[in-house]
C-alpha cells in the first residue's frame, strides 16, 4: 500500500536531518504512549460492556476485546509514521472511543439474535461522534493523514458491522450490500493502482456516508415491514453506487490528464 513507506534510519541521514529525524521518533514515541494507554482503557471498557450485554457469554467478549485490539494494533501501526504531533489531542479520543463502541457492536454480531435496542442506542452515539473528531482536530491544529486514516477506516468497519447486524433482521442478507462497497473499491485498487488517487472534498459524499448509517441503524428495527427495509437498501445502495461512480470518473479523469 502506498501510506506504508521504508523506515529511514538516522545513519544514513545528514546531520541536521538526523536531528529531526530523532525528534520525530520522539514526537511518535509520546504520542504513541498516549494512544496506547487510551486504547487498553477503551478495550477494557468495550469488552465489560459486551459481556454485560450479552449474559457474560464468553464467544462475544472474546469477539469484541479481539477486535478491539487488532483496530488499535493497526491503527497504532500508522501512527508512528503519519502522526507529526507531539501529542494526540481529543480528535483521537472520540475516534478511538468510536471504535471501541464498533468493536461492542462485532461482539453482539457474534452473541447473535442481539438486543435491537441495544444495537441502535450504541449505533446512535458512534454515528453522533461522527465529525466531532475531524472539527477537534481542525481546532486544535493536529489534523495528520492517521487522523483521516483512521477516522475513515472506523468508519467503514461501523458500515459493515451494522450491515452483519441489518442482515439478521427484515433485509436478511441482502442487507450486506450497503456495508461492502468501501472494500469492493478497495479490492479494486489492488487491480488499477491509479483508484488510489487523491479526492477533492465533496459534499455530497459526506451526506451519503451519513445517509448510509442512518439507515442501516434503522434496518435493526425488528417491526419495520420487509419491502420498507428492502426499499432502504435499495434506494441507499442506488446513492452509494452513484457516489463511487462520481470519484472514479474524476480518479479516471485527473489520471489521463
Amino acid at each position: 500500500m502506498r501510506c506504508w513507506r521504508a523506515a529511514v534510519t538516522t545513519a544514513n541521514l545528514a546531520p541536521a536531518d538526523a536531528a529531526r529525524g530523532a525528534a520525530q521518533v520522539g514526537v511518535g514515541v509520546r504520542a504513541l504512549g498516549m494512544f496506547l494507554g487510551g486504547a487498553t482503557l477503551i478495550s477494557l471498557g468495550a469488552a465489560t460492556t459486551t459481556a454485560a450485554l450479552s449474559g457474560f457469554a464468553t464467544a462475544p467478549t472474546v469477539a469484541t476485546a479481539v477486535s478491539a485490539v487488532a483496530g488499535f494494533g493497526f491503527a497504532a501501526a500508522f501512527l508512528t509514521r503519519h502522526h507529526p504531533h507531539a501529542r494526540l489531542g481529543a480528535a483521537s479520543a472520540v475516534t478511538s472511543i468510536r471504535w471501541g463502541l464498533v468493536s461492542i457492536l462485532v461482539g453482539l454480531l457474534v452473541a447473535g439474535a442481539p438486543s435491537a435496542a441495544a444495537v441502535i442506542g450504541l449505533a446512535i452515539f458512534a454515528l453522533s461522534l461522527d465529525g466531532v473528531d475531524g472539527k477537534l482536530a481542525r481546532r486544535q491544529r493536529l489534523e495528520s493523514r492517521f487522523g483521516a486514516a483512521y477516522d475513515m477506516e472506523v468508519d467503514s468497519v461501523f458500515a459493515l458491522a451494522l450491515a452483519a447486524l441489518a442482515a439478521l433482521g427484515p433485509a436478511g442478507p441482502v442487507a450486506l450490500v450497503l456495508g461492502l462497497p468501501r472494500y469492493l473499491f478497495g479490492g479494486a485498487a489492488l487491480i488499477a493502482p491509479w483508484l488510489n488517487g487523491p479526492l477533492a472534498d465533496r459534499y455530497s459524499r459526506k451526506v451519503i456516508c451519513v445517509v448510509q448509517l442512518i439507515a442501516l441503524i434503522a434496518l435493526q428495527l425488528p417491526w419495520l415491514p420487509v419491502w420498507a427495509a428492502l426499499s432502504i437498501v435499495i434506494g441507499v445502495a442506488a446513492a452509494l453506487v452513484w457516489s463511487f461512480a462520481v470519484d472514479i470518473v474524476a480518479l479516471r479523469r485527473a489520471r489521463t490528464a
